[in-house]
Parts: structure tokens; sequence; C-alpha cells
């Protein structure tokens, strides 16, 4: 499990490539399809309470 400075780090580090591609949409997919995969990765299903 990821701790929270590490997220931060990588949430900002998303934001900059998000800047740095400006506005072309191949590479903004691309870092939206890179996101989805980490998040999908890191995300464990809640138990019901």
């Amino acid at each position: 499990m990821k701790n929270q400075n590490d997220q931060t780090s990588e949430g900002l580090n998303q934001i900059f490539e998000i800047i740095n591609a400006k506005g072309d949409e191949g590479e903004l997919n691309e870092i939206v399809n890179h996101s989805d995969k980490e998040t999908s990765q890191t995300e464990q299903p809640q138990k019901n309470k």
C-alpha cells in the first residue's frame, strides 16, 4: 500500500504531465488511461458493515 506522500507526489506528477501535454489529445488520453490502471490496481474493496 502506498503512503500518502507517494500518492500526493504521483498526483502532482500527473498534473505536470497534463500541463505539459498542451492539449495533445493522444497524450492526454494516455495519461488518463495510465491513471485509471494505477487506480484500479491500488483500490481495495471495502467491506460492508
